[in-house]
């Protein structure tokens, strides 16, 4: 563990995580609030994520009732943050659970607009935006083969391209983990179920998968837990992450594409179950602390 923190110290001198997030305010092994100025009191935040050059910072709110969704964003200009703005792929319809691919060129997204493909149902499904001349596309629907009549939601993209997300049934049932691989030209294979020692519970969701696949966070029972891969490819028993993480309800779990802090939504006091924060702190922290 001492080579880690010596990691860490040396990974926080070469980065500047004050330039970087323009903030006073770094956490290491205690969480802290990213930017609750964010969140309007008639709202709740789902999700936080940056572009991979830090520059841009996107994050999902609702109303309490989890009627209306929709993607704001801030940009960095000037040494201070932007006013939110509306995100580039929002519609008339919801739009949420969005990961940038690595290499900063794709982003994805969920969302419950129409697919225009008969007998695909209206729920939410994975689309994509690619940034051509440093404009983004129209979005594309990904479309998984063999879960076209299913929910599919919050991807999580790695450096080959595969996608990592949440599938159940329309209504929300049988919440399950799944990956699929790229195959050509913006087909995607059959979704492949992560095995049952990842899903051991009937509601997996909100997965984040390292881009080189070495280890996967993801919320069950309302608890984040995280489970690495084997030399051999095989995923180990996930561990629950420690208490200081796990106090109020947490998921969508997110790492910074430099690979310093976790980010993840959890409840705040004095009533946690209606109002919601975006909480960071440093990785080494889910590493270093004991998990059970």
């Amino acid at each position: 563990m001492k080579i880690r923190h010596l990691l860490f110290l040396f990974l926080f001198t070469a980065c500047n995580p004050v330039n970087d997030f323009l903030t006073n305010d770094i956490p290491f092994d205690e969480p802290l609030i990213f930017k609750p100025e964010l969140v309007p009191d008639s709202m709740l935040i789902h999700s936080g994520i940056f572009s991979p050059d830090l520059n841009e910072y996107y994050f999902t709110l609702s109303d309490k009732d989890f009627t209306s969704f929709t993607v704001k964003y801030i940009r960095k200009g000037e040494g201070k943050w932007s006013e939110p703005e509306d995100a580039f792929f929002n519609t008339a319809y919801f739009e949420h659970g969005m990961n940038f691919s690595p290499d900063g060129k794709s982003i994805y997204f969920s969302s419950t607009r129409p697919t225009g493909i008969e007998g695909i149902p209206e729920t939410w499904h994975i689309w994509r935006s690619q940034r051509m001349n440093g404009e983004w596309s129209k979005p594309e629907f990904i479309d998984i083969p063999n879960l076209r009549n299913r929910m599919v939601s919050h991807p999580s993209i790695t450096h080959d391209g595969s996608i990592f997300f949440h599938s159940g049934t329309p209504n929300y049932e049988e919440l399950q983990l799944f990956y699929c691989r790229p195959i050509a030209n913006g087909i995607f294979s059959d979704a492949i179920k992560l095995p049952p020692v990842i899903n051991f519970d009937s509601q997996m969701v909100t997965p984040w998968i390292s881009p080189d696949e070495s280890y996967l966070i993801f919320q069950a029972a309302s608890k984040l837990y995280l489970s690495f891969k084997s030399k051999n490819g095989v995923w180990e028993k996930p561990q629950i992450l420690n208490e200081v993480i796990n106090k109020h309800a947490e998921g969508n779990p997110y790492v910074t594409p430099n690979e310093q802090f976790l980010f993840y939504v959890s409840g705040v006091e004095p009533n946690p179950e209606k109002n919601w924060a975006v909480h960071w702190v440093d990785i080494i922290t889910i590493f270093d602390k004991k998990n059970k």
